[in-house]
């Protein structure tokens, strides 16, 4: 589930450079819009996706 978050964190990182740099939604862009269903959906993820990488900061990790 880590990684998955990770993922997610990562698209819409990289989503918010492409808005911050060119103002291109590339999630809208894709997906027909920023009121699509399915730009909805994967905003949400994200969402979701960070929320949930905020318990990572609170998580010891055991190193090989």
């Amino acid at each position: 589930m880590n990684k998955v978050a990770l993922i997610l964190v990562i698209i819409g990182a990289f989503n918010w450079l492409l808005v911050g740099l060119f103002q291109f939604d590339l999630v809208a862009s894709v997906f027909g819009g920023q009121s699509s269903l399915i730009s909805r959906a994967v905003y949400t993820l994200v969402g979701l996706a960070g929320v949930w990488s905020i318990s990572l900061l609170f998580h010891e990790h055991e190193r090989a």
